[in-house]
């Protein structure tokens, strides 16, 4: 039984499970699955001058981005606010981004309205492309030359010794695959393929389908943040753990270095993302995004994405005031939480 997400909801359009969302969650844990993300956007970059462009704009270093290579970069706004993040893939004539669904036409008008004269032309291609995913410990065994995860570090030094205790920025390899592009990630392999052939490439790879719900569970297992789940108007990086991935901190000029800069040379974020475990939820009502969390009757932060895990049980990812104890009880709606400081 295949069941797709509710037509309001923002992921609408892609199957939500195929009859057993823990078993799928435990198969994307343990082996691999074929997630469909087709729904996230995608903007094409061609023109000769595209990485350094990208450069100027984004938090990644990138002017030296060649076929071959991914990474994932931020736009900020002038504060150093977290308004766009996306994954780009470079295949030697093409920088294609993709992002949330709902990002992309804000991320597009940011980078046309950047362009001046540069010799760039984006685009809107999510009809063009679509995004599946290969997740868990086997999905690079079903793309040759993705064994690794990362191909290197991007240029430059990235962090001073100690200061971050994130792994640093790397390029993520990409290859040629199926007419599209497949690209190693964290979780496994994104696919970007040709939309009109994305039945025909499921069906040749043979792998078992999982639903968005089993993806989502090992997101959050995995603390790896959502823009617009994890993030408000007010996120900087640090605060939702994007440096690492994201943000390169020994290259030019880009809007919002400042406030980067000052947070990781001057002290911590005044926030930061956290995996709470929850109790006395209803599995079938998990508390929606933005719901408060509050200690002693006041608000401290705000869920991002309530799941239920096959392990874990009732968890969400949240962001919270950083002076909040990781032994706090809090409270999301009428139900009990508890920090995961592991």
């Amino acid at each position: 039984m295949v069941e797709d997400l509710d037509p309001g909801s923002a992921d609408a359009g892609v199957p939500a499970h195929f009859g057993d969302p823990m078993r799928e969650q435990r198969l994307l844990e343990t082996g691999v699955g074929l997630v469909d993300r087709s729904n996230r956007e995608v903007i094409a970059v061609p023109g000769e001058e595209r990485a350094s462009w990208l450069h100027t704009l984004t938090t990644q270093h990138l002017s030296g981005l060649t076929a071959g290579q991914g990474s994932e970069l931020l736009v900020l706004s002038p504060h150093g606010h977290v308004e766009q993040h996306a994954f780009v893939t470079e295949d030697g004539t093409t920088a294609w981004l993709d992002t949330e669904p709902g990002a992309g036409a804000g991320l597009l008008k940011y980078l046309e309205m950047m362009r001046f004269f540069t010799r760039v032309e984006p685009r809107d291609a999510s009809a063009e492309l679509a995004v599946l995913s290969l997740v868990g410990p086997a999905a690079a065994d079903l793309v040759p030359g993705l064994a690794d995860p990362r191909i290197g570090a991007v240029p430059g030094p990235k962090f001073a010794a100690g200061s971050v205790p994130s792994s640093p920025t790397s390029l993520y390899s990409v290859r040629e695959f199926e007419g599209g592009l497949a690209r190693r990630v964290p979780l496994g392999v994104d696919l970007l393929v040709p939309r009109e052939s994305k039945d025909a490439v499921i069906t040749k790879l043979g792998v078992a389908r999982a639903g968005l719900w089993a993806f989502e569970a090992v997101r959050v297992a995995r603390r790896i943040p959502r823009l617009g789940w994890e993030t408000d108007h007010r996120t900087i990086p640090a605060e939702v753990e994007l440096t690492a991935p994201a943000v390169h901190l020994d290259k030019g000029c880009y809007r919002g270095q400042e406030t980067v800069a000052r947070v990781h040379n001057m002290g911590r974020p005044p926030r930061r993302l956290v995996l709470l475990h929850l109790d006395g939820v209803a599995t079938d009502h998990p508390p929606a995004r933005g719901t408060a969390v509050e200690l002693d009757g006041r608000a401290i932060g705000f869920v991002g994405t309530a799941v239920r895990h096959h392990e874990l049980g009732m968890v969400a990812l949240a962001v919270l005031k950083r002076n909040v104890p990781d032994d706090a009880r809090l409270t999301v709606g009428e139900s009990a939480a508890a920090i995961d400081a592991g």
